[in-house]
């Protein structure tokens, strides 16, 4: 039996909560948040214990805690875990730097404990079969690979910008399904309703001319995700909400099947997979390194009006 706590108990912090009391083998050991009314409240629900001092929390005997907190407040939170001897899956992206997604990752290495980044879209049902469909050659060469996330702006979110809240989950994907790493970057964005940038156009490209586009904002009424793979025998039509696969070539229509899960469950599941049998996880520190990197450096691109060579 794992026993593991949620340190930051907000929207995303509240579903880590409720999957983690339902998993076989794991044990809800504890719930930490600044606001004592919400996480004793979440507490009794869950007939768990209460803290909002997660050190105080780590006492309870912990093996594992989710770190569900706003992206400036992972670094300490996350090196705290490690440093109390904890496996840590935290939520992306990884850090607000570089630099400090490079002390977790290091100091996940020196602890030998699992260090997770909660890219949860690689645990959507429709991306795991679309892995798949790519990686079989069905599709023949991948060129190009497009992505749409668009929607109503979100106000719990003030730390960060469109690009590193929702962009950075296609940007991780788009990396994924080419299974390769991207060389540079160049976006257009603005802020018009946010203080950070709150819509974005991004190109990015990979070794050989293979490209990526992401197309992000917080200006949409409605929620949109989809993806377009293209390849020169092919193209597949993903759509992540309804965790679809659609197959166009030139003789046919064909839908892929897929198996509806929730993609939070199975991340957790895997997270405690890896703890279990000392697999190294992934997306570990070093994928949610370069998603953030990447990020980071479109970022850039935007405010200079330039192509920004990743870990220039």
């Amino acid at each position: 039996m794992i026993r593991v706590g949620v340190i930051g108990t907000g929207a995303m912090g509240q579903n880590h909560v409720r999957i983690y009391s339902e998993m076989n083998d794991v044990e809800l050991a504890g719930i930490s948040d600044i606001d004592k009314d919400r996480v004793e409240s979440m507490a009794a629900q869950f007939k768990t214990k209460a803290f909002t001092d997660y050190k105080k929390m780590f006492a309870e005997g912990l093996d594992a805690v989710s770190v569900v907190v706003p992206t400036k407040l992972h670094k300490q939170v996350v090196l705290d875990a490690l440093e109390a001897g904890l496996h840590v899956l935290v939520e992306k992206p990884i850090a607000d730097t570089v630099e400090n997604a490079d002390l977790m990752i290091e100091a996940a290495k020196k602890a030998g404990k699992v260090l997770m980044v909660g890219h949860i879209e690689r645990f959507n049902p429709a991306v795991i079969r679309l892995k798949e469909i790519i990686d079989s050659g069905i599709l023949g060469k991948i060129v190009s690979i497009s992505t749409r996330r668009v929607g109503p702006y979100n106000p719990r979110i003030r730390d960060v910008g469109v690009i590193l809240d929702i962009g950075v989950h296609d940007i991780d994907i788009i990396s994924y399904l080419y299974g390769k790493k991207i060389k540079g970057v160049y976006a257009i964005a603005g802020a018009d309703i946010h203080y950070f940038e709150d819509h974005a156009s991004i190109i990015l490209r990979m070794d050989h001319n293979f490209a990526g586009v992401v197309e992000t904002n917080w200006l949409t009424p409605h929620k949109v995700r989809h993806l377009t793979a293209i390849g020169v025998k092919g193209v597949a039509y993903l759509d992540y909400i309804d965790q679809t696969v659609e197959l166009h070539d030139n003789g046919w229509i064909r839908k892929a099947k897929v198996e509806p899960s929730e993609p939070l469950k199975n991340e957790l599941a895997y997270f405690r997979d890896c703890i279990q049998t000392g697999r190294e996880p992934n997306p570990g520190g070093e994928d949610g390194k370069h998603a953030l990197e990447v990020a980071m450096a479109a970022i850039r691109s935007y405010e200079e009006e330039r192509l920004i060579e990743v870990g220039e």
